[in-house]
C-alpha cells in the first residue's frame, strides 16, 4: 500500500512540474513599425499587439523554463521565461539593444543576458570567422573571458538560469570551435582549409541529446545540430543532408524537442523535390508531437499531391519583358517547358545556353518556352538589361514577389533554377522537370512525340 501511494505521489509531482505556468510580461517599446511583438520558443508563439503608445501587457501561459526569442520589427533577441515571471520591458526599437532595460522578477537574469548579447555581437560573425586560426583563438578567448567576467559579477536570483548559463558559456566556446574550420574556409575564400595541429579539440563529451540545456542554449542548439548533420553526412561532399536521412538516428533521441525540431528543419523534404515524398510525410509525421508542425507537414503533403502529373497546373499572369503580360491560359494548346530562374543565380546562368540549344532545336515544334525570373521588382531593369544583353529567347515573364510570387508558392520552389513542363490542356506533365543540360530533358520531350 505504502509502494502505491509512494508512486501515486511521483505521478502527481510530475504532473506539477510538467504543467504549463502562466507569467506576466508588460512595458513599452516604440517604434516598432508594425506595432506587434512576438515571443517565440519551441513549439511555442505568441504575437503581442502594442498599443498606440507602445505599451503592452500580456498573460502567457509557457511549457517549459528557458530562453524563448523576443521579435520585434527590426529585432531579435534572446527572453527568459520560467515559472513566476513577472517582466517589464522598455525598448526603443530603433536603438534596442542601447535602450534595452528590464524590471521585476526575471529582470537581472534578463539583463545579464542583453549585456552578454553586447559582448558576443561586438564582431559580426562573418569577420569573425574570416580571421586567421591564431587571431580567432585570440578574439574568441577575449569574448569568452567577458562574459565569465560578467557571469562572475552578475548577481542572479535564479538558480536554475545561473547553473545552465555555467555550462552555457562552455557550449558559447565550443559552437565557435566546432564550426570555424568550415566557416573559415567560406568567408576567407579558402577551399580545403583545414585547422593546425595546435587548434584546440573539440570536448567530444557534451551530451547531444539534453533536452534541458537545448531549450535553455541556442549555443548548444547548434552544436547539437551541426554535429548531428555531420555524423550522418561523413565523408560525404553533399550539401543537402536533411531528416529524411537519418529517421533511425531521429527516432533513437530522447528529446522531442529536438526531433521536433530537425523534422521542422527539414520541411522542404516534403514537396516534389523529394520523389518519395510520401514515405518521408509518413515516417515525420509517426515522430512529431508538435500540433502545428503536423498541420504544416499535412498541408505540404496536400499542395505536394496538387503537383502530380495530370492535375491542372497552377496558374499565372505576368509581365512580360516585351510589354504587356503572358498568362498560362494564353498558351493553351501548346506544351510548355518553364525556366524558374534569376539573374543573380550562378546554376541559373549556368544553364542558358543548354536552354537555348533546346529552344533552337524545337522552335518548330508545338511548345513553348517561359522563363520567369524572380528578381524583385525594384531590380526590373536590371532584368530586363539582362534578357537582352543575353539575348534571351522564348518569353521572357517577370513574377509579381519574388519568392512570394504566387506561382512559386503554388509549385513549392525551394531553389532555383527549377524546370516545369505543362501539356496543351494546362495540366502537369512535370513540376520538376529535366534540366536543359540533363539528356533526360530530350527524351522526355521524344516520349511525347514532340
Amino acid at each position: 500500500m505504502k509502494k502505491t501511494l509512494y508512486l501515486l505521489l511521483i505521478l502527481v509531482l510530475a504532473s506539477f512540474t510538467t504543467s504549463n505556468e502562466l507569467i506576466t510580461i508588460s512595458g513599452k517599446i516604440t517604434n516598432t513599425e508594425k506595432g506587434i511583438i512576438s515571443i517565440k520558443g519551441e513549439s511555442f508563439e505568441k504575437e503581442i499587439k502594442l498599443k498606440a503608445d507602445g505599451s503592452f501587457s500580456a498573460n502567457l501561459t509557457i511549457q517549459y523554463d528557458g530562453i524563448y526569442t523576443l521579435e520585434t520589427t527590426q529585432n531579435s533577441n534572446p527572453i527568459y521565461l520560467s515559472k513566476g515571471t513577472k517582466l517589464t520591458i522598455i525598448a526603443d526599437d530603433n536603438a534596442f539593444n542601447r535602450s534595452l532595460k528590464y524590471t521585476g522578477k526575471g529582470s537581472i537574469e534578463n539583463q545579464y543576458l542583453a549585456e552578454k548579447s553586447n559582448i558576443t555581437t561586438q564582431i559580426p560573425d562573418y569577420d569573425l570567422y574570416k580571421l586567421d586560426e591564431n587571431i580567432f583563438l585570440k578574439k574568441l578567448k577575449e569574448i569568452k573571458n567577458s562574459v565569465i567576467t560578467l557571469y562572475g559579477k552578475t548577481k542572479f536570483t535564479d538558480n536554475n538560469f545561473k547553473e545552465k548559463e555555467a555550462r552555457n558559456i562552455h557550449y558559447l566556446e565550443q559552437k565557435h570551435l566546432f564550426i570555424y574550420k568550415e566557416n573559415h574556409s567560406i568567408y576567407a575564400g579558402l577551399d580545403g582549409f583545414k585547422v593546425s595541429e595546435t587548434f584546440p579539440k573539440i570536448d567530444e563529451t557534451i551530451d547531444l541529446d539534453n533536452n534541458s540545456d537545448y531549450l535553455f542554449s541556442s549555443e548548444y542548439k547548434v552544436i547539437v545540430f551541426s554535429k548531428f548533420y555531420k555524423n550522418i553526412k561523413g565523408d560525404s561532399t553533399s550539401w543537402f543532408i536533411t531528416a529524411k536521412n537519418a529517421i533511425p538516428e531521429i527516432k533513437a533521441l530522447k528529446s522531442q524537442n529536438i526531433k521536433n525540431r530537425l523534422i521542422k528543419n527539414s520541411i522542404a523534404d516534403i514537396s516534389m523535390d523529394n520523389p518519395n515524398y510520401e514515405k518521408t510525410y509518413n515516417e515525420f509525421s509517426a515522430i512529431v508531437t508538435d500540433p502545428k508542425l503536423k498541420e504544416i507537414l499535412t498541408q505540404n503533403y496536400k499542395a505536394t499531391n496538387a503537383l502530380k502529373p495530370g492535375n491542372p497546373s497552377p496558374k499565372f499572369d505576368y509581365e512580360n519583358q516585351k510589354g504587356g503580360k503572358t498568362s498560362l491560359e494564353s498558351l493553351k494548346g501548346k506544351y510548355i517547358y518553364i525556366d524558374l530562374w534569376a539573374t543573380w543565380c550562378g546554376p541559373c546562368i549556368q544553364e542558358i545556353p543548354f536552354l537555348k540549344k533546346v529552344e533552337e532545336q524545337y522552335k518548330d515544334k508545338n511548345i513553348e518556352f517561359v522563363s520567369i525570373s524572380i528578381d524583385s521588382k525594384k531590380d526590373q531593369e536590371k532584368w530586363s538589361k539582362f534578357v537582352k544583353e543575353k539575348q534571351l529567347s522564348g518569353i521572357q515573364l517577370l513574377a509579381e514577389n519574388e519568392w512570394d510570387s504566387t506561382f512559386i508558392k503554388d509549385y513549392a520552389v525551394q531553389g532555383v533554377p527549377t524546370f516545369i513542363l505543362i501539356d496543351p490542356d494546362g495540366n502537369i506533365i512535370s513540376a520538376r522537370a529535366p534540366w536543359p543540360s540533363d539528356t533526360k530533358l530530350i527524351d522526355l520531350f521524344n516520349s511525347l512525340q514532340l
